[in-house]
């Protein structure tokens, strides 16, 4: 049984502060659906802040303080995902210096594809416009740097076609594969040339640590960090390119100071939870979002830079709502709603912690046709716990529907991975209220069976999983050996949960057995838990 300690502290400052990063949204332009695109100007004029480059600086061939202050910070905004405000910083470098050929290079470097976005078609006619230059000024610019101007002519074609940038991608890292032989001991080089490599990688998916091409982009961002762990850009990647291996533990050592590297970049300062979530250090996840939040704020007036303000949130009520923080989950759930009018999370976090009178009450539900759904599982769980059971029973029969037929997706999930294990939660819940708890069973391992077919994604799109009901269901017809296997399963996707612990410990009670690692891991994580639960679900 765990018995909370509550955190109004952390309440009352993330209302205060969301609610000041919801009033400025409009200058937080990165949230161009789930997963945060930007769509800005890179044309518009930017000031200088300082602070935002921490002490990082990338010395290159410019007689203006003014150039080079900026090419760092265009830099430190590329590592991270910052891309239209670093090519803005990289026209201001220029400007203040037009010979400089790297302020050159590093507008088109902004401009170009990055691991979330392509390069599109008007902005790779700046790019190759930017190149040129860089090119037609390298005579004054180090061997080093026309070497890095001579690669990326290659990346900027006059005649860009976005439908066919593989051609280009492979044609730039191997351009870059020279250069980084060249110079195997500069550190910047050899982080360019690994976006080169990624670009070449599937996005999603999970990543096979014995892949030549996995281990070859380890090993140069590996021998950037052996060296500079600090490394934004090289530890950006990193945690990339190790979250979806069976190992995500290995960026833990750049993970630790990443934030501290662009200390006003919202997007470095969320990065880290990608591996902290990985390994189930959920309180450090939500720390970090919450960090990542405040610089969502601060770039409201001018003094940081946003991106990904949803994404933010979702990793923050994700990982609240593993680590049992309710107020912070139900928290960043409403915000989310606020932000990206869509209710959904608002719905999930309240059922996640059991405030079935509150699902009631909301009145929103969502124009977007799998945030509908989920919010219907949410309305049809809550009216079942209420007890209405006429009406669970429409929103189960709509939902399975959903997922059976539609084509929607949520990101890059369909929905049968996003709303089938719901559907399937709700039609067990719905047996198991009628007294067949063996129907019920088969209804949560069908959830957990959809469930497990999920791509990898961080953060997964649901804030709970299939087996928080399976374990319970099994444990409540006398099944506690069955209960523990599903609980440990669990435990091995989601390190520390405690909804999963406190699920494998009445298992182990049940079966009159001991585990002093479990409990030991369950008194850790129950030190931040909000509410009183002694099971899986509520």
């Amino acid at each position: 049984m765990v018995r909370p300690t509550a955190q109004p502290a952390l309440s009352l400052l993330l209302t205060t502060l969301l609610m000041s990063v919801l009033a400025g949204c409009e200058s937080t332009p990165h949230d161009d659906g789930p997963m945060g695109m930007d769509s800005s100007s890179w044309r518009a004029p930017i000031e200088l802040i300082p602070e935002a480059i921490g002490t990082r600086s990338w010395a290159i061939t410019t007689r203006s303080s003014d150039a080079q202050a900026y090419f760092d910070q265009g830099m430190a905004l590329r590592w991270a995902y910052n891309v239209n405000e670093a090519a803005r910083s990289m026209r201001e470098a220029r400007s203040a210096d037009p010979a400089c050929a790297m302020c050159w290079w590093g507008e088109a470097f902004a401009l170009g594809s990055f691991l979330n976005g392509g390069m599109s078609k008007e902005k790779s006619a700046d790019a190759h416009a930017a190149i040129v230059e860089a090119h037609h000024h390298a005579g004054a610019a180090t061997a080093v740097e026309q070497a890095l101007i001579r690669a990326a002519l290659t990346r900027y074609p006059a005649d860009y076609d976005p439908a066919a940038r593989r051609e280009v991608d492979e044609a730039f890292a191997d351009a870059m594969r020279g250069v980084y032989e060249a110079y195997p001991n500069h550190h910047d080089v050899a982080v360019v040339y690994a976006v080169a490599l990624f670009m070449l990688e599937e996005r999603r998916g999970n990543r096979d640590l014995d892949d030549p091409d996995v281990q070859r982009l380890h090993g140069v961002l590996t021998g950037v960090l052996d060296d500079d762990i600090r490394h934004p850009g090289a530890c950006h990647l990193y945690i990339h390119a190790t979250e979806s291996t069976t190992n995500p533990g290995l960026a833990l050592p750049c993970a630790e100071y990443l934030s501290e590297t662009i200390p006003v970049a919202s997007h470095i300062q969320h990065m880290p939870s990608h591996t902290w979530n990985e390994v189930g250090m959920w309180h450090r996840s939500v720390r970090a979002n919450v960090e990542a939040l405040k610089s969502d704020r601060r770039a409201r007036d001018g003094q940081g830079f946003s991106y990904g303000a949803i994404h933010n949130l979702h990793m923050l009520l994700f990982a609240a709502s593993y680590d049992g923080q309710g107020a912070a989950a139900t928290q960043a759930g409403r915000d989310f709603r606020k932000l990206s009018d869509n209710a959904m999370y608002e719905a999930l976090t309240l059922l996640r912690f059991g405030r079935f009178d509150e699902i009631l009450e909301l009145d929103e539900r969502p124009e977007y046709d799998i945030g509908a759904a989920l919010w219907d599982f949410a309305q049809g769980y809550a009216s079942l716990r209420m007890g209405d059971r006429d009406r669970a029973i429409l929103m189960r029969d709509a939902c399975l529907t959903f997922a059976a037929t539609t084509e929607a997706t949520f990101r890059f999930h369909p929905a049968r991975h996003v709303v089938g294990p719901v559907a399937h939660i709700l039609a067990g819940e719905i047996e198991r209220a009628d007294g067949n708890l063996t129907a019920a069973i088969a209804s949560f391992r069908e959830a957990a069976r959809i469930e497990d077919e999920m791509e990898y994604d961080e953060p997964e799109p649901l804030p709970f999983a299939a087996r928080h009901w399976l374990g319970a269901a099994l444990l409540e017809s006398g099944n506690a050996a069955d209960a523990e296997v599903e609980y440990r399963i669990e435990l091995a996707d989601h390190p520390h949960d405690v909804w999963s612990l406190t699920g494998l410990q009445r298992a182990l009670d049940a079966q009159g057995r001991s585990d002093p690692a479990v409990a030991e891991d369950l008194r850790a994580g129950s030190a931040r838990v909000d509410h009183w639960f002694d099971t899986s679900r509520f």
